[in-house]
């Protein structure tokens, strides 16, 4: 059944999940330090976070939240238009904004309240999205709650993008693309993307949740990496529960863009503003990833011993340079029987499945973070290597 029906029928619809090897369910992790945990007794090694510059429990962080939540409390108590703003919130909007060179920015509560809030208050019924169709499920769903045209172009296509601009009528369009795809672990043709777009009277999103932090020599994310400023990429979203490890969101560009945004998107005015003591967190979060270029410098050389071990072993790797480097498996089946077998071995790697990703392409999604050793890297090939008899294709 494609969905639950109108019998509301949710035993069986769960039922063919199950069967389907598509049936999912959280799986409790008690951590034991920055890659490590506890998982149904068993202790693993994590390949499997966001936490790409190994901030999430670093203690400067946790202390400048528990300084804030004991000066002023946890709570915000309201919206920020009402009495949620504080002055930790309009220092790290300052703050985001020099780090990401842009004139000002404006905090979310989450990665997909900005994008559906975004999206919702530039584009109205009528309007064209178009958007690379393995974008994030918040950028597609924010065009749905526009009720815009969405169009899909084939990943990172941008001559296919260039055709659908010049077929499509005059409207406001709006060219949304991630900075890093999630799931693949490339990067958008930003360049290309940035001459292609005004050309053809669009504006330019870009979500680098998967970038900020990671890319660039300040880790200002992709757009810096690629050399790009607010005049070529007008619009900047990323998220603060990644590489910065916190929990939040923003949106970056103009002064009149970000106060444009403060008057009609919902997810940003009809929702409690964040705890002021997380926004002091990740404050500091950001003084970190920018003043400690060393852990950029240490995933890179992570990545470049994957690599070259997993060639060497002939693992089926997606081509990626960032810390996502995904393992395709095709089927969802032989991807669970790949983490299971890994997970026997204390090694944590959660299986991707549809609808996260196509039909046909499901995949382990290896990460890595700057707290990882190389010696870490290696217990992971030699895991891969000792299963070789579930992902190896030609023994299948």
């Amino acid at each position: 059944m494609a969905g639950v029906g109108a019998d509301w029928n949710f035993p069986a619809w769960l039922a063919e999940r199950r069967a389907a090897g598509l049936y999912r369910q959280p799986r409790r992790l008690e951590p034991l330090g920055p890659v490590e945990g506890m998982q149904n007794g068993k202790r693993q090694l994590v390949f499997c976070s966001n936490d790409y510059l190994g901030l999430a429990r670093d203690p400067r962080i946790a202390e400048a939240m528990i300084r804030a939540a004991r000066e002023g409390g946890v709570g915000s108590g309201s919206a920020h238009l009402i009495t949620g703003q504080r002055r930790h919130h309009e220092a790290l909007e300052e703050e985001l904004a020099d780090f990401l060179q842009r004139d000002r920015t404006l905090l979310f509560s989450t990665g997909y309240m900005a994008n559906m809030g975004v999206i919702d208050a530039l584009l109205e019924p009528g309007d064209g999205a178009f958007e690379d169709r393995l974008n994030h499920a918040s950028l597609l769903d924010g065009a749905h709650m526009a009720g815009a045209q969405l169009r899909k172009y084939p990943h990172r296509d941008t001559d296919a993008l260039g055709r659908m601009l010049s077929e499509d009528p005059p409207r406001r369009r709006l060219v949304i693309t991630d900075g890093v795809f999630s799931m693949d672990g490339d990067t958008a043709p930003l360049t290309a993307l940035a001459g292609l777009a005004p050309g053809h009277e669009a504006l330019l999103m870009v979500d680098d949740a998967h970038g900020i932090g990671v890319l660039g020599d300040e880790g200002a994310g992709t757009c810096a990496h690629q050399g790009l400023d607010q005049q070529q990429v007008p619009l900047l979203v990323g998220t603060l529960g990644k590489a910065l490890g916190t929990f939040g969101a923003f949106a970056a560009g103009s002064e009149s863009l970000i106060d444009y945004l403060i008057q009609r998107a919902r997810t940003y005015i009809f929702t409690t503003a964040p705890p002021p003591p997380l926004a002091a967190a990740t404050r500091q979060a950001v003084a970190i990833a920018r003043s400690e270029s060393w852990r950029r410098a240490h995933l890179r050389v992570l990545i470049a011993r994957f690599r070259q071990g997993s060639e060497q072993l002939g693992l089926p790797l997606m081509p990626s340079e960032t810390p996502i480097q995904p393992l395709m498996l095709g089927a969802p089946e032989r991807a669970l029987a790949v983490s299971q077998a890994l997970r026997e071995r204390g090694i944590l790697v959660t299986a991707i499945r549809p609808p996260t990703v196509p039909v046909g392409q499901s995949r382990l999604r290896i990460t890595f973070s700057a707290a990882h050793s190389e010696a870490h890297v290696d217990r992971l090939l030699q895991a891969l290597a000792e299963t070789e008899h579930l992902w190896n294709a030609r023994e299948q």
